[in-house]
């Protein structure tokens, strides 16, 4: 039986267990031996990682033809309006190509942990939350994304992949399950 760990990514964290320059890794925050990221989340990412100890469950996750949605909670510079929601929904013409159909909607501000440091502030720019539900992993795309419709994101969640979400885990905080 395949195990699975959902851990809430903390901001300033690598994906990934060593680093020779001496930045947070998962080793801070994952003691199970084993087990390995199913994808990644950039270091200024925060949110829900998925570890496993099964190499076919790693590439079910991991494998964008399995179609399995990852949703995303950005906030972003600006009111964002229904015209960038389209086109984030419709895909955005990035550098290395279009993006595939999303789902794009606007988020009422979550209740969600206070990120530290915390996202700059300007008091003349109102910000806004953008739910983005992706189903490839291209490298910064929420955030490509968002900026290509003029709204640049100041921070950026994922909150779900397919059936697990982040629920009630804290920053750095786990849970091991059977799949």
């Amino acid at each position: 039986m395949a195990r699975l760990i959902l851990l809430n990514k903390p901001y300033d964290m690598l994906s990934q267990f060593t680093d020779d320059t001496g930045r947070n890794t998962l080793a801070n925050c994952v003691r199970t031996p084993g087990f390995y990221p199913a994808g990644r989340l950039d270091r200024d990412s925060e949110g829900l990682l998925l570890l496993t100890d099964d190499g076919k469950l790693q590439q079910r996750i991991s494998d964008p033809s399995h179609k399995m949605g990852k949703v995303y909670w950005a906030q972003v510079e600006g009111l964002i309006d229904e015209e960038a929601l389209q086109k984030l929904a419709e895909g955005v013409l990035l550098n290395d190509g279009m993006t595939r159909p999303a789902r794009a909607r606007l988020l009422p501000e979550p209740k969600v942990w206070p990120r530290n440091p915390p996202i700059r502030e300007r008091k003349a720019i109102p910000t806004s939350w953008v739910e983005l539900t992706l189903f490839e992993g291209r490298n910064r795309q929420v955030r490509r994304m968002t900026a290509a419709v003029g709204f640049p994101t100041l921070r950026l969640i994922r909150y779900s992949i397919g059936p697990w979400s982040l629920a009630a885990l804290q920053p750095g905080e786990s849970t091991l399950l059977d799949v």
